[in-house]
């Protein structure tokens, strides 16, 4: 022992008999003793030091028990002890690899195995329960800091004493005898400590110490099973008896077969020699029979692996290690726990469980805390249901949202047994704790069905109901049978995952024959595939073709007495008003799906699809008129089979989008996208189907070969799925496979057989079926070698090449020699993909690619099909490196204030990557704090305000019809929707392409423009003029603080009367806010509605200004501004009124020709009179509306800014209205717009 660390311990004090004798400087002792294990090194010395020197045993347990009544020398015995009591993989992270490190560890635990041993006296637990009751005794309010950590120590160190492990080679303990655990349970029992365990799990001031009990009980319980503690103190029951009679039956039979077979072999005789004997039929290494040196009694035994070296395993192939054992404890300690068990269930369960679960989904526990709350879900709903089941006693953890947890957990540990191999073996343990659950759970739903309380049954049903429905409860076990893994998962977890798949299909086959129709959740996974330029098989279109075809439709069309079915009728659309197709496209899109009709010889749909593009396309006559007889119809029908007419070209391979196949994030939202979750009837016969799979009936097979060892229970599981597959749904042929007949026989061959009466019939079944079927099918001896699927299996049992092959067609000798001529020519070309460069070439342009590839195999031009691989499209680089980090930084920097920061960033890439990738690692990097910041600006260019004076009639409609939705955009803006098409999911997500966005965003806005002016008049006939005043203060307030400030920020605003607050919550006022300018709350973190900070402080007067006014004062203020506008201003004013009133009076002029497009020619004059009458009656109704908007032309300043933001919210989206209020300029209508426009998008 290091010197300091010796002087340090000997000023701890002596103990002389039973008395000890402390120093008195113990404290500072005990403290430095802390230090010292605060700064030790990675082999944990001064542990393994003070270990040695037994300080715990010999001076810190006297201390607690004969000095306990110093509180401050108390404490800081607790901490050294709950420090030097931690688990060893606390203290090494892991159990060392290193043999040095490895050596350490287990000094370090064999140090914790002895202050286990020490620990086990009532006296030392019996100090710590007193301390405990006497700080539980206090009050919540008078509780220091240092009493309630305190509490915690306490609890920390009894988890520390009990989570030692066991050393079983140095007790040597059998059961029914005291181990060390033992005998601290019953210290921790007679001490009275386990009573305050109960008061800490259910007492509701003490619940912050609910995961250290849970925690403490789990390791209480850690060698005890829910069986043995029921039958603790009971007689044996008429099961128990008949189940260990069975068993002392089968191993009675088995040895003395064993004994026969023994008898048997011995000659009469005794042979001195053993003898040489030549095997016939069974060759040796070389073409000569074996000879047997050895008895002949012992030939069956022979094989030709005996005498050589077993083969060496690797570590990654091995099985699975099975946890240690559990062991049966001293009588009275399983009735203490027993007792323990019926007091906490009626008492604590329900609630700590319930207190446990909510801060595991809060998250308010410490990783992995979760397999405490599995253990007891499962051990105490055990104990329950074998002690008197008891429904409300666990009622707390009978609930879907239990099913739903531990489904998750399920699902999350095998996703970890997946990613994090190292740790494999912990994470199997822990999903083994979870299956026990959800089995334990199906148990317990089960022993509810059985119930005799009516309303308890109801509740079984009712989860029943839920956990059958949904399909990831009913799938749970076949995805569990089909991922195990024999390396990582024991073979305990495949038994208990056997039994409880037995327990689930037994459960739903009961629950399926009470109901005739069962409806459940069916969920269908949709990828999406890359659009292939898939041949359309060629029509022939010769004249004697099409005179067959004619022939044919005429004979339809006669026999139906052109008369059409109502639902034929009802089905036939030829028109797509959502597709952004124009018109004049989809005209010729019907005409040709009336074409492909005809050659397909449907006559009464082509028909219904004529007369259905009729209605929808009067005009011109091209499907004919509305009054057409039906031989018109004929002749107009036979037109257009012979017609040759445009068809659209399908879209090339590589339009496909490229960001999908490198993209995985990409790929698992369209996945998750694609999932369609419908309805339908469940058929248990279908769902069993699913289980006939050789990579689930393998598990069950590998759990078989261990029949001896297994428990009747686990064989019978197993037995009744083989047989479901076998004998149900007639698929034996799956278990024709020669490691299954191996082991049929050996049960067949075993002495004790039986024993296993229900294996053994079985295993005749298949065999016999096997054999029968040998006789017809020469080929049955070999499908034994292989596994089989289920089409291998129909093959086997109905014959081969019966259906589900693919006739081919064969290749001519030309043919060949043409491929092969091709290849030759293109093998050394650089082309990307060779196959999509001959397809084209070949002179049968019906091969596919797979026929391709297939003879270039077949005639050795290739070696393998792989290298002829589709190449993939994009890029597969993932990881970014640091170089790659800052030019990305650089480049941003650079291009951050450019209109497209995303596109400039994506050409300057040194490696290039998709789009989500840049965007996903800008977001990482901090550049960019959402996605919408790399949106592409649109730029958009401001005529000056007397534009429309200056251009002509023709530009100024060109430009005008932007307006309305109905037109197409102008060049430019078709090149910018272009564009914006192809951009990436960034701008999907808004939906609509930057020139509809915008075009749509100016109809919208127009159309929800709102009148301040009237929405103030109704406020204040509401009652709420107080609140008006209030904002208005506020707008007042918040513009004289941006001008002292210089800057602005959002301010909140907070109504501080009770009716401003019932103001903030009327609908009308919070028209009035938006039209405003004001920003509603955000999300849920924000309470109040915010004045923007882009708003300015003459906007914001302008936005109170408009709040004091109502309708005599704008009267008043309309006539004075009249009165006083000045001569020299009123030429001025007179020019853009004109202007004005031209604008609008050719904006009528666009909306009358709109109204009147699709008229017919005879009636062409009469529509442009009206048009021209209805151009003069709203330019006549402009020039009225003008006039009275010229009086607000001197306003001050300060108006002319709050017309931007205000006052465009008095006009109404229509262009032709009477109703206009007279604060809205209509020179700034437009300017206002695109104005409201930015703010929005920015």
């Amino acid at each position: 022992m290091n010197c300091e660390l010796l002087a340090t311990c000997s000023a701890l004090g002596y103990l002389e008999g039973d008395i000890y004798h402390k120093e008195a400087d113990c404290l500072e002792s005990v403290k430095d003793l802390i230090r010292y294990l605060r700064y030790e090194d990675d082999t944990r010395d001064v542990r393994q030091q003070l270990g040695e020197g037994h300080i715990l045993e010999h001076d810190l347990l006297p201390i607690i028990t004969q000095h306990g009544h110093e509180k401050a020398l108390f404490d800081a015995c607790i901490r050294l002890m709950v420090n030097l009591t931690q688990p060893a993989m606390l203290c090494f992270g892991k159990v060392p690899d290193d043999p040095v490190f490895r050596h350490h560890f287990l000094q370090v635990t064999s140090h914790l195995q002895a202050y286990k041993e020490a620990f086990a006296t009532e006296k030392v637990l019996g100090i710590l329960s007193e301390t405990l009751y006497n700080l539980l005794q206090m009050e919540w309010e008078q509780r220091q800091e240092e009493d309630n950590l305190l509490i915690e120590r306490i609890l920390m160190l009894v988890r520390n004493v009990l989570h030692v492990p066991a050393d079983p080679l140095e007790e040597k303990k059998v059961d029914d005898d005291a181990s060390v655990h033992d005998r601290l349970l019953w210290a921790i029992h007679m001490s009275g400590f386990d009573d305050l365990l109960k008061f800490l799990a259910s007492a509701q001031s003490e619940q912050q110490w609910s995961m250290h009990v849970l925690e403490i009980i789990s390791l209480m319980f850690r060698d005890q099973t829910p069986d043995t503690l029921v039958s603790a103190g009971h007689a044996r029951s008429a099961e128990q008896k008949q189940r260990d009679t069975s068993e002392l039956e089968g191993l009675r039979q088995k040895e003395q077969a064993e004994k026969r077979s023994r008898t048997l072999q011995r000659g009469t005789r005794h042979s001195r020699f053993g003898g040489s004997f030549v095997v016939k039929g069974l060759k040796a290494i070389g073409d000569n029979d074996i000879i047997y040196h050895r008895n002949v009694h012992n030939f069956k035994n022979y094989t030709h692996d005996m005498g050589k070296a077993v083969r060496r395993v690797p570590r990654r192939n091995r099985q699975a290690r099975e946890s240690q054992d559990q062991r049966r404890s001293a009588l009275n300690v399983r009735l203490f726990l027993r007792e323990f068990c019926v007091d906490f269930l009626e008492n604590c369960y329900n609630r700590l469980m319930y207190i446990v679960k909510e801060s595991l989904i809060r998250e308010q526990s410490q990783e992995h805390d979760e397999t405490y709350y599995l253990w007891a879900l499962s051990f105490f709903m055990a104990f329950n249901r074998g002690n008197n089941f008891q429904a409300d006693l666990v009622s707390e953890t009978m609930s879907t949202r239990t099913f739903h947890f531990i489904e998750r957990n399920i699902t999350n540990y095998y996703e970890m047994i997946l990613t994090d191999r190292k740790e494999a073996t912990s994470w199997s343990r822990r999903m083994h704790l979870a299956l026990k659950a959800y089995q334990e759970l199906l148990m317990t739903v089960n022993e509810m069905d059985r119930s005799q309380d009516e309303s308890i049954r109801h509740s079984a049903n009712v989860i029943k109901s839920n956990i059958f429905y949904l399909m990831e409860y009913r799938e749970i076990f076949l995805t569990l049978l089909r991922k195990y893994d024999g390396t990582t998962q024991p073979q305990s977890y495949l038994k208990d995952l056997v039994e409880s798949t037995h327990l689930f299909l037994r459960m739903l086959e009961r629950f399926c024959k009470d109901r005739r129709n069962l409806v459940v959740q069916k969920k269908r996974v949709k990828r999406k595939k890359s659009k292939k330029d898939k041949k359309q098989p060629v029509v022939e279109r010769t004249p004697e073709a099409l005179a067959d075809t004619w022939k044919n439709v005429e004979e339809q069309l006669k026999a139906v007495n052109f008369q059409l079915a109502e639902s034929l009728t009802e089905s036939i659309v030829p028109f797509d008003a959502t597709s952004e197709t124009p018109l004049e496209e989809q005209r010729t899109e019907a005409m040709v799906r009336v074409q492909d009709a005809l050659q397909a010889q449907l006559g009464p749909e082509a028909l219904a699809l004529l007369r259905a593009a009729r209605e929808v396309w009067p005009e011109g006559d091209v499907f004919g008129s509305t009054d057409v007889e039906p031989e018109e119809e004929l002749e107009l029908l036979k037109q257009i089979l012979h017609a040759e007419l445009p068809r659209s070209a399908p879209p090339p391979e590589t339009q496909v989008e490229e960001e999908g196949e490198d993209d995985a994030d990409l790929e698992e939202d369209e996945e998750l996208e694609a999932v369609q979750v419908s309805e339908t009837e469940f058929k248990f016969l279908d769902f069993i189907k699913k289980f006939a799979n050789p990579n689930i009936v393998r598990p069950y097979l590998l759990l078989l070969k261990s029949y001896a060892k297994n428990t009747p229970h686990t064989n019978h599981c197993i037995a009744r799925m083989l047989h479901r597959v076998a004998f149900d749904l007639k698929m034996d042929a799956l278990l024709y496979q020669l490691s299954v007949f191996h082991l049929f026989n050996k049960i067949l061959s075993d002495a004790a057989a039986a024993a296993y009466k229900e294996l053994v019939t079985f295993a005749k079944y298949v065999l016999n079926r096997f054999f029968s079927l040998a006789v017809t099918n020469n080929k049955a001896y070999v499908e034994l070698l292989f596994w089989k699927n289920v089409g291998a299996v129909r093959e086997m049992t109905e014959g081969y090449g019966k259906d589900g092959v693919e006739k081919m067609s064969a290749w001519t000798e030309e043919e060949e020699q043409e491929l092969s001529k091709l290849y030759e020519e293109h093998r050394h070309s650089e082309v990307p993909d060779i196959v999509e460069t001959l397809l084209p070439l070949l002179s049968n342009s019906t091969r596919t690619r797979r026929q391709v590839v297939t003879q270039l195999v077949r005639m050795g031009l290739v070696n393998s099909a792989k290298e002829l691989k589709k190449p993939k499209k994009g890029t597969n680089i993932v990881l970014w490196t640091e170089d790659q980090e800052e030019e990305l930084q650089m480049l941003y920097e650079e291009y951050k204030d450019s209109d497209d920061v995303l596109g400039n960033i994506l050409k300057k890439l040194t490696a290039k990557r998709s789009r989500a990738r840049v965007v996903d690692k800008l977001l990482s990097l901090g550049l960019v704090s959402e996605r919408r910041e790399l949106y592409k600006k649109r730029s958009r260019s401001a005529r000056p305000k007397n534009s429309a004076a200056q251009m002509s009639e023709e530009d100024f409609l060109a430009e005008l019809t932007q307006d309305f939705p109905g037109e197409p955009l102008n060049r430019e803006d078709e090149d910018e929707s272009e564009e914006s098409e192809e951009e990436d999911e960034l701008e999907l997500e808004e939906g609509q392409s930057g020139g509809s966005r915008r075009r749509q965003s100016l109809v919208s806005k127009e159309e929800r423009q709102a009148d301040v002016g009237a929405t103030v008049t109704r406020l204040h006939e509401e009652g709420m003029s107080e609140a008006l005043q209030w904002l208005q203060r506020c707008l007042d307030r918040a513009a004289k603080s941006r001008e002292e400030d210089g800057f602005s920020q959002a301010t909140p605003l907070v109504p501080l009367t009770e009716a401003c607050e019932d103001a903030m919550e009327d609908k009308t006022f919070h028209g009035l806010l938006r039209n405003l300018g004001m920003r509603a709350p955000a999300n849920e973190q924000e309470t109040f509605w915010r004045i923007p900070e882009k708003i300015s402080p003459s906007q914001l007067r302008c936005a109170a200004a408009s709040l004091r006014q109502n309708p005599n004062e704008s009267k008043n203020e309309e006539v004075l501004v009249e009165d006083d506008n000045p001569p020299e201003e009123h030429q001025e004013e007179k020019k853009e009124v004109s202007d004005s009133q031209r604008a609008d009076a050719l904006r009528a002029l666009v909306v009358a020709r709109k109204r009147k497009q699709h008229s017919s020619k005879d009636d062409a004059p009469d529509m442009d009179l009206a048009s021209t009458e209805d151009a003069n009656s709203s330019f006549e109704r402009a020039k009225e509306k003008t006039a009275k908007r010229n009086r607000m032309l001197d306003s001050a300043e300060e108006e002319d800014d709050c017309s931007t933001t205000v006052m465009d919210t008095h006009t109404n989206g229509d262009a032709d209205s009477d109703e206009e209020d007279v604060s809205a300029p209509v020179k700034r209508r437009r300017k206002m717009v695109l104005i409201e426009e930015d703010e929005e998008e920015d």
